[in-house]
Parts: C-alpha cells; structure tokens; sequence
C-alpha cells in the first residue's frame, strides 16, 4: 500500500490544493509513483475524464502534475454549488442528486464506503498519495462525521502538514488556533506546519518562526514563498478575478457571472502577449473590447436574469450591434439563444427570452451529457471564418439541448469520447458564435487563430503575439513551482515525515 502525506489549511484559499501539486511535482521527480487524493471537494470548475466522468479540476491539475491521468478516484465526491444554500452532489463521477447543506450534512457518512474503496484502489497502485483536505479541519460545528479532514487522515493512517497563508494576515493565529481546536489525537497527527505565500525578507519572520514551534511543539517545514505561478485554479476563490483591468493591444472580457463555472477555458490568452483578459461583473467595467466571452454557470437561467437587471445584457447586446465578436462557451451559449426552457426544474423551471443573438432555442434535460470531445472547426462565417479547418478537443458537460434555426451555421464537426459518434457542435451567426465544448480554446491554433482576427480587424501586426502550447507551458509552471517549493520546504523533514506515518 502507498504511503500518505495530507495537505491541510487554516482556510479556504491557503495554498492546499498548489502545496499538493508541488508535492506530487517533488515526489514524481525523486521517481515515485504518485497520485493526488481529495475526499470532497466543493468547486463549480470541473472535469470530465475520458470515461465521461466528472470530478474537480484541482485534482486534474495535481495529476499533471504527477505526470498521470486524472481519474475520478482522485475526487470521489464533488459538490456543485446550485445557490446558497444547496449542492448538486456528484459520486463516483456521476450525479447523485441535488441537496440542501443540512440534508448533505446528515447525508454524507454514507458515502465513506466510497471514500476509502476509492483511496484504497489508488493506494494498491502508486507508492506515494498526496491527500488535500478541504477548507478547515478546526470547523467544530462540521467536525462530526469528517469525511476530508482529520476523518480522512485517520483513515488513510496519513500525517498532516498545516499550511497558514501569511498573504491575508493572522498567520500565527490561524495556525495556533487551528492547532488548539483539534482534539488531541488529532493534534498528535500534524507533524509539520507551513507558512504560504510569504514576500520579503525571511530573517524578520524567524523569531515569529520560533515562537509559533514552542507554542505548537510542532516543527515549521516550510516558508513558501508567494509564486506566481499560472495553473489552473479550482474554484470561485480565484486570484484571477481581481487581476488588472489594463487594457491590451486586443482586449478580451470575460463576464464574471454570479455562478461561473469552468472559467479556466479562458487561461491560454493569458499567455499571448499583448492580450488583456479581464473579468467584467459591472456594465461600467466592460468599457470597449475586442471580444466578449460569456462562460459556462451551474445555473444559465438566474445568471442571465443577473445579467438583464445588472445592465450587463443591455451593454453585450450594443456591443453586438457595433460588430464585436461575441463568444458564449456552454451555459453562456445558451444565453445567446431565444429562449430557453426547463420543463423538469433542473434549475428554476419555466421559460424565459434569450439573448436573442442567436436563432436557436435551448430546453433543459433530466441527464447531464458527459464526454470527451475532438474534431474540427468546419465552415465558419464572421470575423473568426480563420478558425475553419483547425483542430480543437475538450469536453462537454451541461444538461440543455439547443435546437438550431435557419440561418445559423454549425461550427465544429466533433467525435464524442465515450460512444465515439460523430456530431456538430456550435453555432455561427455573424459575428456571435457559441459551443458546448470547454477547453476549446486551448490548442495553441485557436487562441492563435482567434487574436490573428482581432488583429486585423484593428489593423495590428499581431506577428509576435502568439499564443503557446498550452499544455506543454502548463508543464514548465509544475517545474517552477517544484523548484520553488524545494528551496523554501525542508524536504528531508518531510520525507522523514512520509516514512514515519502516524
């Protein structure tokens, strides 16, 4: 069986899911086989495998990572967010159903059996699991029936490394507090604690250092240092969202809906310099772009009524008008149509009007289609017809079915994954287009293809603005973030760690 090492934090957003990554990064260099583990994990960014499961991003991240294929063992459980106060509860890749926080609470310890056969499957096949917790372990009003925390490391038999974010203040704190809530047997499993995205000058720190050891009578392994390092983030929690709203050469906006999913289709224009992508939640914010994006939401419906009441519909449709591109991937294509319909209340029910920029209508199904996708962009019209002949792969996940009108072209010829039949995908109308595929942006050529246009509509010599292999550079950040890690942890320690257990 593989030997185990846990990852948890003070907080949501201390550095859990980038510290495992970096581990399995660490360990998958010194030659072992490794693979990542989350029991429960709560993020609207999913991903779906090539058996047409669906699990969280952060745990396909740290499989790059390791070097390996994600799989739903690495995230048996994942909650999607409905609204405040409910979840869509995703087991084993596929949904269960939808419930509220109390009744999941109550709910969930009849999952462990799912938990552990899962862990157990990956713990018989690789030497080493990095194991992230979730949120907090010292949530004593959650802590009953633990099923990702200290729950989870008791089963594993996995010793914890406590990370505290110096980034927001209140280290010291965080890190003794958590460490004072914890019941003793669970005190006697944090064997390491670390301090994350430290900036500036480390010998100022040290006696704060000190004093956090004698106080906890657990050893620091680490001060890491804050990296800039361009992953793919899990969830709403993001960074991304409050970044620059300079404006490039080609500036591309990306409306940041109340209930956005899988924005990390938007990533590789990231990397193309020159190109500005921002997030946009205000119509006063949208200012003048080359390019709106509407992304994908786990609830397409409110989030366009968001839209309409915040002004932000109104402000998209006069852009439209002027001959702007405007691009909608899965719920935000649906957006773009007519109307759309929930005849079974697989989000509020009823019908409402579309965006009315496309000519289809979209009527929400009871399954959710799941799968893999490659194929080619076919004849396309507008300002991208650049796009047409060039190969594209992804993934669909949405519960709608949109019918096209006449007038409307098809962008993409598509083989599905799992049942390998062939289908189109998209729409074209002017200068609006729309797809159900998420990733669809990150072969190097779209992106390329896409800017290329934006370019010469504006007249620019866009020669030195390509894009890059999105794959390959998201290969290089894991490298940097190794590196990193291995000069700020003391990996000897945790190595020492790894091999003791608990």
């Amino acid at each position: 069986m593989a030997k185990a090492i846990m990852i948890q934090g003070t907080m949501s957003n201390a550095g859990k899911s980038l510290l495992a990554a970096g581990l399995c990064r660490i360990f998958k260099q010194d030659g072992y086989k490794v693979a990542p583990f989350k029991s429960q994990n709560m993020a609207l960014n999913s991903f779906i495998t090539n058996e047409g499961l669906e699990m969280g991003r952060a745990q396909v991240m740290q499989a790059e990572a390791a070097g390996i294929q994600p799989s739903v063992l690495m995230n048996p459980i994942l909650l999607k967010p409905t609204n405040d106060v409910g979840s869509q509860v995703i087991v084993n890749g596929e949904v269960l159903g939808t419930m509220s926080a109390r009744d999941y609470f109550a709910y969930k310890k009849k999952l462990l059996p799912d938990v552990m056969k899962a862990y157990k499957t990956l713990a018989e096949e690789y030497d080493i699991i990095v194991i992230e917790g979730a949120g907090s372990p010292a949530e004593i009003n959650l802590k009953e029936e633990d099923i990702v925390n200290m729950g989870m490391a008791k089963a594993a038999k996995a010793p914890v490394l406590l990370v505290g974010d110096i980034d927001r203040g209140g280290v010291f704190a965080q890190l003794i507090g958590t460490v004072m809530l914890l019941e003793e047997d669970e005190k006697a499993m944090v064997k390491g604690l670390i301090i994350n995205k430290f900036r500036g000058d480390k010998t100022i720190l040290d006696p704060g250092v000190e004093q956090l050891e004698e106080l906890a009578r657990i050893p620091v392994v680490g001060v890491a240092p804050y990296l800039d390092i361009q992953v793919e983030d899990e969830d709403s929690l993001t960074e991304r969202f409050e970044g620059t709203q300079q404006v490039g050469l080609i500036d591309i906006a990306v409306i940041r809906l109340p209930r956005i999913s899988n924005f990390t289709d938007f990533n590789p224009f990231e990397s193309v310099p020159g190109v500005s992508l921002r997030y946009v939640k205000r119509a006063g914010e949208l200012k003048n772009p080359d390019m709106i994006i509407l992304p994908g939401t786990k609830n397409t419906m409110e989030d366009l009524l968001w839209m309409r009441q915040n002004g932000l519909e109104a402000a998209i449709l006069k852009e439209a008008a002027k001959g702007k591109i405007i691009f909608g991937i899965c719920g935000g294509y649906q957006m773009l149509g007519e109307t759309l319909s929930d005849p079974h209340h697989v989000e509020a029910g009823g019908e409402i009007q579309g965006m009315g920029l496309l000519a289809m209508d979209t009527v929400f199904e009871e399954e959710k289609t799941r799968t893999r996708v490659g194929g080619t962009f076919r004849k396309v019209g507008g300002p991208l017809s650049r796009l047409e002949g060039v190969q594209l792969e992804g993934y669909e996940i949405h519960m709608g079915e949109s019918r096209l009108k006449e007038g409307v072209l098809q962008v993409t010829d598509i083989t599905d994954g799992v049942t390998k039949a062939s289908k189109m995908d998209g729409a074209c109308q002017g200068n609006v287009y729309g797809s159900y595929v998420h990733g669809i942006f990150d072969k190097e050529e779209v992106a390329k293809k896409i800017v290329e246009s934006i370019g010469e509509i504006k007249g620019l010599d866009v020669s030195e603005m390509t894009g890059v292999d999105f794959q390959a550079f998201k290969e290089t950040q894991y490298d940097i973030l190794a590196e990193g890690l291995r000069k700020h942890l003391d990996m000897k320690k945790i190595y020492e760690i790894l091999e003791e257990g608990i």
